[in-house]
Order: C-alpha cells, then structure tokens, then sequence
C-alpha cells in the first residue's frame, strides 16, 4: 500500500477540517430550531410572520391553506428559516474558524470584523424588511384590490413570498461587506466605486424592480437601502484597509 504524499495529507486534513465545521455549522442550526420548536412553537412563529398580512386584509379574514399537510409544513420551514438566521453567527465562525489556521494575523483582524458585520446586516436586512416593508407593500396592493375580489392568501405562496423578500433584503444590506473585500483585495480602488455611482444607483434599482413585486413602494425601499449602504461602504473600505495592513515584517 502506496503512503501518502504530504500534499495528499494536507489536503486530506483540510477535507476532514471542512467536515468538522460543516458538522458543527448544522448542529447549531438544529439546536436553535429545536429551540424555536420548544417556545414559542412553529404555529405561533408562522402567525407572527403572517400578521403584516393579516393586518392588510378586512377584519375576520384568515388565510388558507390548500394542501393537506400545508398547516404543518409551512410552519416548520418558518421556523427552519428563522433558525438559520438566529445561528448565522455561528455558521459564519464556523466559514471564518476553518480559513483562519491560513491567514496572516493582519489578515484575522479583517476576517473577524466581516463575520459580526456580515450577521448583523444580513439580521438587518431582514428586520427591515418584515417591520417597514411588508406592511406598506401590502396596504398598497390592498387599496387597488376590487372589491369583488375576496382576497384569501394561500399560506405556501406567501411562504414563498416572504423568504424571496427576505433573502432579497438580507443580501442587499451585505452591500457595505461587498465593498470593504473588493477594495482590500485589490480589485477595484474606492476612487473607481465613487467614478462608477451613478451606475451603481441604476443597477440599485434595477435589482430592485426584478427581485421585489411590481409596485412602486417595495421597489423603493429596496433600492434606496441598497443606494445607501453603498456609500456606507465607500466610507468603511479605507478604515479597513488601514487597519488590516501588513506590518512590514509580514510583507513577503
């Protein structure tokens, strides 16, 4: 039996690594969902996610649910769902545990600020979107509804509504970590971000108009966030990049 070279030990070692992480990343996802199962349950988390909805329909009215196991199944995805983003800083140590061992100590000092920052505005993101955008978009659909529709959401597809929402604002309020690692990798100078804004505001409401629903409010209250954070960033970036210069005895 052949033995291993040391670059096949290496990368062995880093495979065995990469799984350890992976494992402990999904054991905290389970731990907090178990978590949110136990108080205040998935039938209470699905009622206070939906209430934006509920608040925009005629007094009374209920949503419905037209498969059979919907009332069960829809819960537990809020539930997952929410679960993955209470854990997303641990999930992030676990990414930023594993690269770690193979940075320069200049290089950490970047790496940990990214990790709190990046769960935090991802947190953000959503937060904004459930208590400032959900209420206004679905007041503004509700006022053009005629009134010979009865309007009676089905429980799935405003699950699938909500998470595109989400994962729509989560990632957008990521602008500002988006800019820091371009600029402190090299590839692109703040000089050259502030040159091509007028571009970037465009895109901003581009993105805006084909990952939100066709109305005019959601489409603004994604854009001009992500406007925003992109000068936020122009701001960080030099802090940054200062602050995680090598000293001259690390520079190769």
């Amino acid at each position: 039996m052949s033995e291993q070279t040391p670059v096949e030990e290496t990368f062995i070692s880093h495979l065995i690594e990469l799984r350890n992480r992976l494992v402990k990343a999904s054991i905290g996802i389970v731990v907090m969902c178990g978590l949110l199962m136990a108080w205040p349950g998935p039938s209470r988390i699905y009622d206070i996610i939906a209430q934006p909805m509920i608040n925009s329909l005629p007094v009374g009215s209920k949503m419905i649910a037209t498969g059979v196991i919907s009332p069960f199944l829809v819960p537990m995805k809020v539930t997952l769902m929410i679960a993955f983003i209470l854990a997303l800083p641990w999930v992030l140590y676990q990414a930023w545990a594993f690269i770690a061992p193979g940075l320069y100590t200049h290089e950490k000092r970047l790496v940990a600020p990214l990790v709190i920052s990046s769960s935090l505005l991802f947190a953000a993101g959503v937060a904004f979107c459930y208590f400032f955008v959900f209420g206004r978009v679905f007041s503004f659909i509700s006022e053009f509804s005629p009134q010979s529709i009865a309007v009676t959401p089905d429980i799935e597809n405003y699950l699938d509504f909500v998470m595109s929402m989400c994962l729509a604002f989560g990632c957008t309020f990521e602008v500002p970590v988006v800019v820091v690692v371009l600029v402190r990798m090299g590839i692109v100078s703040v000089a050259k971000l502030k040159d091509v804004r007028p571009y970037v505001v465009v895109g901003a409401f581009v993105i805006a108009a084909i990952v939100t629903p066709p109305d005019v409010v959601s489409q603004f209250s994604l854009a001009i966030p992500m406007w925003i954070l992109f000068e936020l960033g122009l701001l960080i970036a030099p802090v940054f990049v200062k602050a995680t210069q090598a000293p001259p005895e690390e520079t190769v």
